[in-house]
């Protein structure tokens, strides 16, 4: 099962240079009935509670099956966030989940705070949701890209993945491999976003290895 403290960054998944946060505009959460559903005004400084209680009203929306909030935000016996934190170094924020049977990861480093990190991942899901209605793609299908590659314990090697037996290899020959594999692997090439994450993690999982080599 995914760890909800500390943090869990999904693999594949690039992160965000720490110069490149930036503050967030999500305020603090209210209640309120409008027209066209539940909407959220903005007073204050948002919370992760809060921030947490307004993600998990959207993943309920969503259909989502066991989610976990994984973060760098210590956690109380009862799962809630424990207070008197200071906000931690790294703000990540990765929200894991099923959907459709299938496992999912969407993570956010994009602002400074933890709780606003949280409060865009709900964002995005409530857009998403949005979209649906417009009767072109399935919430299911939207959510492709956010499927998560397996657990880390079974994953293969790096240099399974690329197509080496062995990690005595050289680096230029990682690079070559990876460029020919990645205009296979890709998408857009007929190729899936799982094959490619795995491949770009193989990519720099070998040449962390073989830095200095």
């Amino acid at each position: 099962m995914t760890q909800a403290y500390p943090l869990a960054w999904p693999q594949g998944r690039p992160r965000r240079r720490p110069q490149a946060r930036k503050p967030g505009k999500f305020g603090k959460a209210t209640w309120r009935e409008g027209y066209g559903g539940n909407r959220y005004s903005t007073k204050g400084e948002l919370s992760v509670a809060d921030a947490t209680r307004r993600l998990q009203d959207e993943l309920d929306r969503l259909g989502a099956r066991l989610p976990v909030i994984s973060s760098n935000v210590e956690l109380r016996l009862d799962g809630l966030p424990r207070s008197g934190q200071r906000e931690p170094e790294d703000p990540g924020v990765c929200v894991y989940f099923q959907l459709a049977g299938k496992p999912h990861a969407m993570p956010c480093d994009t602002y400074l705070r933890v709780a606003d990190n949280i409060a865009a991942v709900a964002a995005h899901i409530e857009a998403t949701r949005a979209v649906e209605r417009h009767g072109v793609a399935s919430v299911a299908e939207m959510f492709s890209g956010f499927q998560a590659l397996p657990a880390p314990g079974a994953r293969r090697p790096w240099w399974e993945v690329l197509g080496f037996v062995h990690d005595r290899v050289t680096l230029d020959a990682v690079e070559e491999v990876y460029r020919s594999l990645a205009r296979k692997r890709h998408p857009d090439a007929g190729g899936s976003v799982e094959a490619m994450a795995e491949l770009n993690a193989a990519r720099d999982e070998a040449r962390e290895a073989l830095k200095g080599a």
